[in-house]
């Protein structure tokens, strides 16, 4: 514990101070020493010259050409070494031979003089050796100038020495010294040396270097290697990178050094400002890994450039305020009784620019700023979402700019009572603009949906074309409208109607309606009063029906977005264009700041009405009660003043969300103590409440995370993210055989863990949500919701969360979370947290009173409202399917099941031979019948060691195997049934008595079936284990035939492909049906009709191939499979059942801002902080926070999730009952139906959650191909068993291809070692 709390204080908090400068004891001392100097030059260098030297730009030019000239030679020397590294020669002393394979040079040079090797020691392991003719003769010379040695025991005057030793004919001899001399062989000093350098190799090794060739026929001999480079400066892989490594830091040095030429430093702060021109260089050379504010772990190439791009902007930043400041004063602008612009303005604002560029060390030690290409996206984030009104795109401003420069209309003269025409068609184009951008995802590559690929258009195909009608119709209306003048003559009146009835509508649609139908009504009543249809089944067998209430919720929205929300905006627009037209002067520049301002308030205002409803009408109002009542002097006009107020707004929910947060995770009567820090830090808790508050305004202002420090009642503000929070794109790429080599398959079966297995439920999940999740929005019954809300689906054995991210007109992007099936202690005691319910509560206090019908408790209603999370429905209704799983062990424990199973086993391949269209084409193969010709000999008897009388209920005990007739005497009625139900159908039979060659060829197969089985089980003995390792291997494909006996079947691989394999899988799911009617599968007519319902209806296979996983995306109905389970405690064989059905939901609504904290919270204490405590205290159950699910969700390797989705878009047209509630959309082709693609046609935003649907992935070939697309090629009237036809269950489906895996695709095989595990 004190050695990794002195490795953070060493590498985190004083790295982060100095800008990657620290003692490392761990390197060599030529390392440490050179960082160390290298640092003092930076921080020293500046300060001398500007203390020294008299200001002047040429003393500035000096020190930016030295700069340069240094980053320089630096970088250029660590690029040709890793160049080197990378393709160089290495030589091994002794006559080695070299990487090229020719022979090494004796290099005893550098051997036979301990001058050498203690100069070497004392250069960290360099030994440099000039190869060539120099100066007349001399050939190769090796200078170390300026070299600095200091002996113990020396005289003062003996302590410096200058060396230099030249190389001659194949021997290095030292010069005199030009020094005072004394003994350099002293085998002491020498020791010493080489014990503090960690460079020296061991002289037992081999010892070896590297040519680096300098000019051509001259290279130097380098003793070094990659990873003590690494350790010593940062590497830049390529030359541009380097180029722009050596600007910047010049950059910084040039604009440093031009403040300090302006005076704007004093004293102290002198120093303090080079410290911080030194920190930004410095990172340059040896960055912070991890930084504070590192998303990853590992090297983190982009958090190096973080330090002197802020600076920069810092510092141009301060030149360009005190430029405007000095430069002619301009007419200020009042804005709300603020005056902007002004001198003092410029003045305040460059003092808090220098303030915050002193404090550079402090504020990435707490890492306060992102990386720079997070903050790039942040901002335009921050600036598209409050200004332009957008969903969270990051590349859209310019569109908006753009769209902003249709200011012409508002300089139009206007009357008392008219309003110009021009005037209303900006109306017009501006509400049809903003409409079209309502209903477009922020993701731009949803334009290669345009390009005529695919049959099926996708919905951003049909958004488009019915935004070129809507767009039209909305733009010739709005026109109308304005043109009428009904704003102009009824201005007096219009507004306040306007304004009364949205809110009335919105507290009925927003606030009424959701309390009515949540599961706890204002945390008063027990039961919502408003129940959907399916609140009071146990069992959900059927779609959710719609209620007239969710009808009532949808219409309203409707009417609150499409008419009045664009009547009160028109309303307003009107009449602040009027005001501003009827100004006194000319268009001046504060009338044009004015009409700029109300251009971009409409527009925002417009797409914020059209996108997310629920958050407006309480802007709305408390705009006119605050501006129309209160303080109408400091009104700019009801339209400004109502986007004001929605920024503001926006803020003051985030500030109470992360309030709610705080109070709820340090309330005393519920906090839970993770560990020894968090009772440690509970009482300082207290006195860092005022600074609390403090911190939730300004990350409330810059919509940063408060996150607690590990866990602890102590906050401290993050860096600001985006909506998306994850700054990597991180998924989860399943493994399967699709991407897996043969080898591995049948050696080590990868993914063959449970939460590899169980992602594909999350996969469907988020298919089943794709096509649901954004009209079950619109229809109200997830309740409440905006951008960045967080929920919980719950189920028996599925928890998810999801993550809304962007949200549209008629769309939803989100991204949801898998947590463990088997999830730990503290995951089940939060998941029991939100499943139980609390209306059987009867506490009051201390004492149980009771209380009223359909009420809750005191007790119970005071607990929930101290909880960071609330019950939004408990009957959330999805497709999907249930899971049971059987532990195979129990049901094949004993012999007469294994028997059972085994007759199963040849019943199924006699099926699918007599089945197979191949048959006639199997029965005249020459070589098949050749090979069963001995079977058919009264005396032949197979004694293999496999046939056993326990399990194989033909085995002859007389014969000690199995005969022919002793087959026929059990399956023969079988043969001749399944023959007699060919025949029926017309195609060609042969004969089935006891000697026919059908007959043969079932008993042939047959034998090779039950002794590949015996093969797969590697063992000879009777016992459990080696069969159901035999029984796994055949089912996922594995069939190695090592008899001679056996290699007949080599003539037609499809007698393995469409009949054994199919077998055994078909075998395992008659055993299954074998429990719950023991003898109904005696009649063959059964089996048969079992066996053949069996193949239309369900998908037998490996869970590993990737048929699986295709049969479950398409929604078959039901499938089964065989799973082997390897943990770390556990070795266990399960069968798998699922069937479609219809899954019933909790949907739990978490405090957005308390997901957020306890993301950036386990980012800090992961990266950071480098916890790898598995039981670490901020993963500890706390019920009231749901703190362990949602550290679970986070990325992995920070949590562990099993399934992490690509953003998925949801469409609000995929919704049958929105659909019908609604209607299709309007085009142009309206004669054509409309079509709506699913999630496997791609092109949503953010990808798709299959890789390879977008681009057309080509489909992946399964081991065993005829297991499932083909499994028992059937004959007429029998359709073949699994992928055949799946997608006639759900004609909606498209098609699904599974891709080969893409590179950078994380898997979950397994867990890293440094995620957490909850404990207690």
């Amino acid at each position: 514990m004190g050695s990794q709390v002195l490795q953070i204080l060493r590498q985190g908090v004083w790295a982060s101070l100095t800008g990657g400068w620290f003692f490392d004891p761990h390197q060599s001392t030529f390392s440490n020493c050179f960082h160390l100097y290298t640092w003092i030059f930076l921080l020293t260098f500046p300060f001398l010259l500007y203390m020294v030297l008299p200001p002047s730009m040429l003393v500035a030019g000096v020190y930016c050409a030295v700069i340069a000239v240094f980053f320089t030679t630096i970088k250029t020397i660590n690029f040709r070494l890793h160049t080197m590294f990378d393709q160089g020669e290495i030589v091994e002393k002794g006559g080695s031979v070299l990487t090229d394979g020719t022979k090494a040079e004796e290099g005893t040079a550098g051997d036979d003089s301990n001058l050498a090797r203690w100069v070497s020691s004392i250069w960290g392991g360099w030994d440099l050796c000039w190869r060539g003719s120099l100066w007349g003769g001399l050939h190769g010379m090796w200078f170390a100038g300026g070299v600095l040695c200091c002996l113990e025991g020396a005289p003062p005057h003996h302590s410096l020495a200058w060396l230099l030793v030249v190389y001659g004919q194949g021997a290095c001899t030292p010069l005199r010294l030009l020094s005072p001399q004394f003994d350099l062989l002293d085998q002491e000093s020498l020791h010493e040396s080489q014990e503090n350098t960690l460079m020296i190799e061991d002289k037992s090794k081999p010892r070896q270097y590297y040519k680096y060739w300098v000019l051509p026929g001259r290279w130097i001999r380098v003793r070094y290697d990659r990873l003590a480079l690494l350790a010593l400066l940062d590497r830049n892989r390529r030359v541009m990178e380097n180029i722009f490594v050596v600007s910047l830091g010049s950059l910084v040095a040039f604009l440093g050094y031009l403040l300090l030429l302006q005076g704007f430093f004093r004293d102290i702060w002198v120093f303090q400002f080079c410290l911080v021109i030194a920190s930004c260089q410095y990172s340059l050379l040896k960055s912070v890994q991890p930084d504070a504010a590192s998303p990853m772990h590992g090297h983190n190439w982009i958090i190096a450039y973080s330090r002197p791009v802020y600076f920069c902007v810092a510092c141009v930043l301060i030149w360009v305020l005190d430029l405007c400041a000095r430069a002619v004063p301009v007419p200020p602008i009042t804005f709300y009784g603020l005056t902007l612009f002004s001198t003092d303005f410029f003045y305040g604002a460059r003092d808090v620019t220098t303030v915050f560029t002193l404090c550079f060390p402090a504020i990435f030690l707490f890492g306060l700023l992102p990386q720079v290409n997070t903050c790039l996206m942040y901002l335009l984030e921050q600036v598209d979402m409050h200004i332009f009104g957008g969903t969270g795109t990051a590349g859209g401003a310019s569109l908006h700019r753009d769209s902003c420069s249709l200011l012409s209309p508002l300089q139009a003269p206007w009357g008392d009572q008219h309003v110009p025409v021009l005037f209303s068609v900006f109306c017009g184009l501006l509400v049809a603009l903003s409409y079209h951008l309502s209903r477009q995802s922020s993701d731009p590559t949803v334009l290669w949906c345009l390009l005529p690929l695919t049959h099926t258009p996708p919905p951003q195909r049909e958004i488009l074309h019915s935004d070129l009608v809507m767009c039209v119709v909305i733009a010739v209306l709005t026109f109308a409208v304005s043109a009428s003048t009904v704003f102009i003559a009824l201005k007096s009146v219009l507004g306040y109607v306007l304004y009364a009835l949205a809110g009335l509508v919105g507290l009925l649609t927003h606030y009424l309606l959701p309390q009515l139908r949540k599961q706890l009504p204002w945390f008063c009543f027990s039961l919502p009063v408003l129940k959907p249809r399916e609140y009071s089944q146990f069992e959900v067998r059927s779609a959710a029906q719609l209620m007239w209430f969710e009808k009532l919720y949808a219409w309203l929205q409707c009417v609150e977005k499409y008419f009045i929300y664009p009547a009160v905006v028109l309303n307003a627009l009107t009449v602040d264009a009027h005001s501003v037209s009827r100004r006194k002067g000319a268009w001046d520049r504060s009338n044009s700041c004015r009409a700029l301002l109300i251009t971009m308030a409409g527009m925002k205002l417009l797409r914020c009405s059209f996108c997310c409803p629920p958050q407006q009408y309480v802007a709305l109002g408390f705009t006119v009660l605050f501006f129309h009542f209160d303080y109408q002097r400091y009104s700019e006009g009801f339209l400004i003043d109502y986007f004001v107020m929605s920024i503001l707004f926006s803020k003051l929910w985030d500030l109470l969300y992360k309030l709610r947060f705080v109070l709820t995770y340090i309330a005393p009567w519920q906090i839970t103590w993770g560990s020894a820090f968090h009772a440690f830090a509970q009482p300082f808790a207290v006195p860092h409440s005022a600074m609390l508050f403090v911190q939730a305004v300004l990350s409330a202002l810059f919509s940063t995370p408060l996150n607690p420090l590990l866990g602890s009642a102590v906050f401290i503000m993050s860096y600001a993210r985006p909506v998306k929070f994850w700054e990597r794109d991180y998924n989860t790429k399943r493994v399967d055989h699709s991407n897996t080599r043969l080898a591995t398959q049948l050696d080590r079966n990868p993914g063959a863990d449970d939460n590899n297995l169980n992602s594909i439920f999350y996969e469907h999940l988020t298919r089943s949500l794709q096509h649901t999740l954004c009209g079950d929005l619109l229809l109200g019954r997830w309740g409440n919701y905006a951008t960045g809300d967080c929920f919980i689906l719950a189920s028996d054995y599925l928890n998810a969360l999801v993550h809304l991210i962007e949200l549209g007109n008629g769309l939803v992007t989100f991204q949801l979370r898998g947590l463990e099936f088997r999830g730990t202690y503290c995951q089940q005691r939060e998941v029991e947290a939100i499943t139980e319910g609390v209306e059987e509560d009867e506490g009051c206090c201390c004492c149980e009173p009771g209380h009223l019908p359909h009420m809750l408790s005191f007790n119970a209603a005071f607990g929930q409202r101290w909880l960071a999370w609330e019950v939004a429905a408990t009957k959330y209704v999805l497709e999907g399917y249930s899971i049971s799983d059987n532990n195979a062990a129990s049901m094949l424990q004993v012999f007469d099941l294994r028997k059972i199973l085994i007759t199963y086993y040849v019943k199924s391949i006699i099926y699918y031979v007599t089945c197979s269209s191949k048959l006639e084409e199997w029965l005249g193969n020459t070589v098949i019948q050749e090979a069963l010709r001995p079977c058919m000999t009264p005396s032949y008897a197979d004694s293999d060691p496999t046939f056993n009388l326990n399990i194989d209920e033909d085995y002859d005990p007389r014969m000690a195997g199995v005969t022919l007739s002793s087959f026929c005497n059990v399956y023969l009625d079988w043969i001749q049934y399944c023959a007699g139900r060919r025949d029926k159908v017309g195609t060609w039979m042969p004969g089935s008595e006891w000697d026919s060659p059908l007959v043969t060829l079932c008993f042939g197969l047959c034998i090779l079936g039950r002794r590949a089985l015996g093969t797969a089980s590697h063992s000879l003995s009777a016992s459990l284990e080696p069969f159901l390792y035999g029984l796994h291997a055949l089912f996922k494909g594995d069939f190695r035939i090592t008899s001679p006996r056996d290699e007949w079947v080599f003539a037609d691989m499809d007698l393995l492909h469409r009949v054994v394999a199919p077998g055994i899988r078909m075998s395992l799911k008659l055993h299954q049906d074998h429990f719950t009617s023991p003898d109904e599968y005696e009649d063959p007519a059964v089996l048969y009709d079992a066996i053949t319902a069996n193949e239309e209806k369900m998908v037998i296979s490996h869970e590993g191939d990737p048929a699986w996983r295709s049969a479950i995306l398409a929604n078959t109905p039901a499938l089964l499979a065989l799973r082997h389970v390897m943990d770390d405690a556990s070795d266990e064989y399960k069968i798998i059942m699922l069937n479609k059905r219809y899954l019933s939901f909790r949907v739990i609504k978490v405090n957005r801002e308390c997901v957020r904290g306890l993301w950036a919270g386990q980012q800090q204490e992961l990266v950071f902080l480098r916890n790898r405590n598995p039981e670490r205290g901020s993963i500890q159950n706390a019920k009231q926070a749901l703190r362990n699910m949602i550290n679970s969700s986070c990325d992995q390797p920070i949590g562990y999730p099993i399934y992490v989705s690509p953003l998925t878009t949801s469409y609000a047209g995929s919704h049958p009952q929105l659909r019908s509630l609604w209607g299709g959309p309007i085009t142009l082709r309206s004669s054509c139906p409309a079509s709506h693609s699913g999630c496997g046609a791609g092109c949503n935003s953010g990808g798709n959650i299959e890789d390879s649907d977008c681009g057309g992935g080509s489909s992946s070939i399964s081991n065993n191909p005829a297991g499932h697309g083909q499994q028992g090629s059937s004959a007429p009237g029998g359709p073949s068993m699994g992928m055949a036809t799946p997608g006639a269950s759900n004609p909606q489906e498209p098609p699904v291809t599974t891709a080969q895996p893409q590179p950078g695709m994380e898997t979950t095989s397994s867990k890293p070692p440094c995620s957490g595990r909850g404990g207690v």
